[in-house]
C-alpha cells in the first residue's frame, strides 16, 4: 500500500541520521481517506486512535492530520457508515507519517429502522419536495464546458493470466514497463485512454440540445460515432430524476418520487461546511435483488439540495460483468443559493470470465466549467439547430495538438495516463502487435484484413444441408486500403451433392455519411435461405448444422436476383429508397415445380421485375458507424416504414404485372420499474395474380435456435397470403419472480414473456393458381389469427436464454399436424 511505502522512506531516514530521532520531540501523521473502489475522497470519516479519545473528523476533501508529543496508541481506527473498519499499525520508531487510507465498502449494509417513519425517511420526503426547485431541468436554458476522460485499464496486471500468453511476449517489455505497480494496491496496466472536451447547450420549452466538440484525443480508435458517445449528449445521469441508468439497466434512484418503497434511509450525523449545514444522508435497499443502490449523500439544510452523492451497486444487483461500480455526481454553488452539476465519475470493475483473465476497470470523469443560466447566449447558439438534438463535430477536433490539451484540460493527467498514449504508440508500431490484434478481430467478428481486401467471416466458410450436401463458401471484400468510398465484396460457394457453383457479388458506393447516401448493386445467384438478421442464427453456417428441427420438410429454392438501389436520408430522420430488382426463382426440392406455372407473351415463368420505394421516419435515431456499413442503436421514438412496388410485365422477361404495399410501426420502450418492452405491429397486401414465390410466406424457423422476428413454431413455405396484419410483442420483465428465490436471485435469472399473432388470408385467384401443385398445398388462415406465445429464462449462465413457446391459434387438428410446443434456445450478451 502507499502508506507502507512512504513509512519504509521515513525509517530509511532515520537510520541515516539517527540524531535526528534522538532529538525530536514531535510526533505527526497526515493523509487522506478515501474509497479504495473509486478513489473519491470520503469527508466526514472518523479518525481516533485506539482505546484514546483522541481522534478527528476528516475535512471536505478527506484530509486529516495529528500532531502530537507521543503516540497515544500503536493503531489508528478510521470508520465511515457504509465501509469496513480500517485499523492503520503505528509504529512508535518513526515520528512522521503520511498516509492514503483505503476504505473497502461492506457487503451487507444493517440499517437499524426504530420506528416507521424515522429521521430518514422525514428527509427523503423533504428532498423529493423540493426536487422541482433544485433540479437543473428547471432551468429555462443552461450551457456549460464538459471535459470527458474515459480509460480503461487491466486489473491486476502483475497476476494476471491474459499477461503471460505466449502471444504477448514479443511485446511483454513494453507492457512490464507500464504496469503501474505505485499508485494501485493490485498492479493494473493502462490499456486505453480517450479524452473529449465540448460546449453544451440546452433549452426546456421546448426541448433543444446541442453540442459542439472542440477537441477528441484518443489512439487506435478513430469512429466519430465512438467519439460522439463521449461527449454530454449522452451523459444521461441525474439523481433527481427517478430512475438512473446503469448500462442497459434503469436502477430507482435513492430520491425517486417513489424511493421509499425501496430503499431505507438513516441520517447519522450533520456537519458545517464553510458556515453551512449539511445531513448526511445513508440509503440501502429494502430487499435483496432489487436494481436499487446504497450509499450516501450530502443534503443542504433548508434547500435540501443535493451536494455529493455516491452511488454503488450492491453485489446481489441483478447485474452481468460487473463486480463492483460506483458512481459520484457532485454540486457546487454557482451563487449563495444555486447548485449546479460540477463533477461525474464512474467507475466499474468487469469480470468477463474470471479474475485472472479478461479482468478490467474502467473509469469515467466529467468535469463541468463556465457554467452559464438563463441567458439569451445559450438561445443564440441553440437557434442554429435545425433538429431537437444537434451534435457538431467537425475534423479538426481530433487533430489538436499536446499544448492545446496541456492547457484546455479541466485536471492534468496521472503519470499512468499520461504513459498510456506512448505506450499504445510503441505497440502500435510493433508489426507482432498488429498480428496479435488482427487474429482477435477474426475471432471475434469473423473477418480478417488481408492488405486492402477483406475475407471472411469464418462461420460460413463450412456447412451441410439435404440437397446440397457439404458445402464450402469463400468470401472476399475490400477495406478503406482499396477506397475509402467505394466498397465490393462477394463470395463462391460449392454443393458437393448438386455439384453448382453459387455466389453472390455486391459494390456500394458511399456519397456521404451523415446524413447517409448510397447506391448499391448487387448480383446473387444461390439457394434462398430466406432473410438473415443480424442477430439472427441463419441456416447457411455451421452453427445451423445441429440445430436443425427433426421430420421437417426440406425444401429449398434457387434465387437469381439482379437489384440496384438508391438510398437517401435527411437529418430529420426521414429516408427514402428507391430500388429495382429482378428476381428468377427456380424450385429445387419439395415445392410446387416452376412447369406448373405458365408464361405469358413471351415471359418467363416464375421471372419478375419491380420497381420499388420505401419511405422510412426514425426521429433522432443513433447509429454506431462502421466503414461503410451501421448499426442502429435505436431511437427514443417509434420507426415508421412503408413501402410500395410495382411489377412490370415485359423487362427481362418479367412474367408479371403486380402491386405490393405495406407498412410497419416499431419501438423499444423502457418502462421501468417493469423492464422494457418491444413491439412490431404491420401489414400489406399483395394485388395481383401470382405464383407463391412471388406472394406473402410469413416467417417461419426450421432450427431449434430462438428468432426474434419469425414465428417458431411454424416451418418455412406452410401458409401462404395475399394479404396480412399482425403484431410481435415482447416484454422483458428483468428478475421478475426470479427474486423472491434465493437460488435464482443468486443465479440472476431473468424473466420475459412474449405474443406473436398473425392475420391473414388469400384470394380465390390466388388458391386456384398455386392449388394441387405436384400434391404440394400451401395452408392460407382465411382471415383467422395464427398466435404463439410465449415465456422463459433468461441470462442463464449470463450468456443462454431459453424460449417455451405454445403455437395456440389456429386449434390443432384430429391428425396434429403440427406440434403444439416446442423448446428454443439462443444465446447474447448484455449487461
Amino acid at each position: 500500500m502507499i502508506w507502507n511505502f512512504l513509512c519504509k522512506r521515513s525509517l530509511l531516514l532515520l537510520l541515516i541520521f539517527p540524531g535526528f530521532s534522538a532529538n525530536a520531540q514531535i510526533r505527526k501523521i497526515t493523509g487522506y481517506v478515501q474509497d479504495a473502489h473509486s478513489e473519491e475522497r470520503i469527508p466526514f470519516a472518523s479518525v481516533q486512535f485506539k482505546h484514546t479519545t483522541v481522534g478527528a473528523l476528516t475535512d471536505v476533501n478527506g484530509n486529516f492530520s495529528f500532531t502530537l508529543n507521543n503516540w497515544p496508541s500503536d493503531t489508528l481506527i478510521v470508520t465511515y457508515v457504509g465501509y469496513e473498519d480500517f485499523l492503520l499499525p503505528i509504529d512508535s520508531t518513526i515520528e512522521e507519517m503520511e498516509v492514503v487510507i483505503d476504505m473497502e465498502r461492506k457487503r451487507t449494509t444493517e440499517v437499524v429502522i426504530k420506528s416507521k417513519v424515522g429521521k430518514g425517511v422525514i428527509m427523503w420526503r423533504r428532498i423529493v419536495k423540493n426536487k422541482p426547485l433544485n433540479d437543473r431541468g428547471r432551468f429555462d436554458n443552461y450551457s456549460y464546458e464538459i471535459y470527458n476522460k474515459l480509460e480503461a485499464d487491466l486489473n491486476d496486471a502483475a497476476n494476471n493470466k491474459l499477461i503471460k500468453l505466449k502471444v504477448l511476449k514479443p511485446f511483454r517489455e513494453v507492457i512490464d514497463q507500464n504496469i503501474d505497480s505505485v499508485t494501485e494496491e493490485k498492479p493494473i496496466l493502462p490499456l486505453y485512454l480517450t479524452e473529449s472536451l465540448s460546449d453544451y447547450y440546452y433549452q426546456s420549452k421546448p426541448r433543444k440540445v446541442r453540442e459542439v466538440f472542440k477537441g477528441v484525443k484518443t489512439i487506435g480508435i478513430n469512429n466519430q460515432s465512438i467519439s460522439k458517445m463521449l461527449g454530454g449528449m449522452y451523459q444521461n445521469i441525474n439523481v433527481y430524476k427517478n430512475f438512473i441508468p446503469v448500462f442497459d439497466k434503469d436502477f430507482v434512484s435513492p430520491i425517486s418520487d417513489n424511493g421509499s418503497a425501496y430503499y431505507h434511509y438513516t441520517v447519522p450525523d450533520t456537519q458545517t461546511i464553510d458556515g453551512r449545514k449539511f445531513f448526511h444522508f445513508v440509503f440501502s435497499p429494502k430487499y435483496e435483488g432489487e436494481n436499487a443502490f446504497t450509499g450516501d449523500a450530502w443534503i443542504a439544510d433548508s434547500s435540501y439540495a443535493v451536494m455529493k452523492m455516491t452511488l454503488r451497486v450492491p453485489d446481489a444487483a441483478n447485474l452481468n460483468f460487473v463486480e463492483k461500480l460506483d458512481m459520484v455526481q457532485e454540486y457546487s454553488l454557482l451563487n449563495d443559493s444555486t447548485w449546479f452539476l460540477s463533477k461525474d465519475k464512474f467507475v466499474a470493475d468487469f469480470i468477463f470470465l474470471d479474475k485472472n483473465r479478461l479482468n478490467f476497470i474502467g473509469r469515467k470523469t466529467s468535469t463541468y466549467r463556465n457554467v452559464i443560466i438563463n441567458d439569451t447566449t445559450v438561445e443564440r447558439e441553440l437557434m442554429k439547430n435545425k433538429l431537437r438534438e444537434e451534435t457538431v463535430m467537425n475534423d479538426s477536433v481530433n487533430r489538436k495538438s499536446d499544448e492545446y490539451w496541456a492547457d484546455a484540460r479541466h485536471e492534468e493527467l496521472s503519470t499512468s495516463e499520461k504513459g498510456i498514449y506512448q505506450m499504445i504508440d510503441t505497440l502500435m508500431a510493433m508489426p507482432s502487435f498488429k498480428r496479435f490484434t488482427d487474429l482477435l478481430y477474426f475471432l471475434g467478428t469473423g473477418y480478417k484484413n488481408v492488405g486492402n481486401y477483406e475475407i471472411g467471416p469464418w462461420y460460413n466458410w463450412f456447412t451441410i444441408n439435404a440437397y446440397e450436401g457439404p458445402r464450402v463458401r469463400f468470401d472476399l471484400g475490400t477495406n478503406t486500403g482499396f477506397h475509402k468510398k467505394l466498397y465490393f465484396t462477394g463470395y463462391l460457394a460449392y454443393g458437393f451433392a448438386d455439384q453448382k457453383l453459387k455466389g453472390r457479388f455486391q459494390t456500394l458506393y458511399l456519397f456521404n455519411k451523415s446524413p447517409r447516401s448510397t447506391i448499391m448493386g448487387s448480383f446473387l445467384n444461390d439457394i434462398d435461405n430466406g432473410q438473415v438478421y443480424y442477430d439472427e442464427v441463419g441456416s447457411d453456417n455451421l452453427f445451423a448444422i445441429a440445430l436443425r428441427k427433426p421430420n421437417v420438410p426440406l425444401r429449398y429454392m434457387k434465387i437469381q436476383q439482379q437489384r440496384v438501389e438508391y438510398f437517401k436520408e435527411w437529418l430529420n430522420g426521414f429516408s427514402v429508397t428507391l430500388n429495382t430488382q429482378r428476381r428468377r426463382f427456380t424450385p429445387l426440392s419439395n415445392l410446387p415445380l416452376k412447369d406448373h406455372y405458365p408464361a405469358y407473351d413471351g415471359g418467363e415463368s416464375m421471372n419478375s421485375f419491380e420497381a420499388g420505394i420505401k419511405v422510412r421516419f426514425a426521429y433522432l435515431e443513433k447509429f454506431l458507424d462502421g466503414n461503410f456499413y451501421r448499426m442502429s442503436l435505436g431511437s427514443s421514438y417509434p420507426i415508421v416504414e412503408a413501402h410500395y412496388s410495382k411489377g412490370i410485365k415485359g423487362i427481362l422477361r418479367s412474367n408479371y404485372n403486380f402491386h405490393r404495399v405495406g407498412g410497419s410501426i416499431s419501438d423499444y420502450k423502457k418502462i421501468s420499474p417493469y423492464g422494457s418492452i418491444y413491439y412490431n405491429t404491420y401489414a400489406g397486401k399483395i394485388y395481383g395474380k401470382l405464383p407463391y414465390t412471388l406472394l406473402e410466406m410469413p416467417p417461419g424457423n426450421n432450427i431449434w435456435y430462438y428468432n426474434k422476428y419469425a414465428f417458431n413454431m411454424m416451418t418455412r413455405y406452410e401458409y401462404l397470403a395475399d394479404w396480412y396484419a399482425g403484431i410481435n410483442v415482447e416484454h422483458n420483465i428483468g428478475n421478475g419472480l426470479f427474486r423472491f428465490i434465493p437460488l435464482t436471485r443468486t443465479l440472476k435469472f431473468r424473466q420475459f414473456w412474449g405474443a406473436k399473432v398473425f392475420w391473414s388470408g388469400l384470394s380465390e385467384e390466388n388458391k386456384l393458381y398455386n392449388a394441387g401443385n405436384n400434391g404440394h398445398a400451401f395452408k392460407t388462415m382465411d382471415g383467422k389469427p395464427y398466435m404463439e406465445i410465449g415465456t422463459g429464462v433468461d441470462n442463464i449462465f449470463k450468456i443462454f436464454r431459453v424460449d417455451f413457446i405454445w403455437r395456440v391459434l389456429p386449434r390443432p387438428l384430429p391428425d396434429k399436424t403440427f406440434e403444439r410446443f416446442g423448446i428454443f434456445g439462443s444465446f447474447r450478451i448484455v449487461f
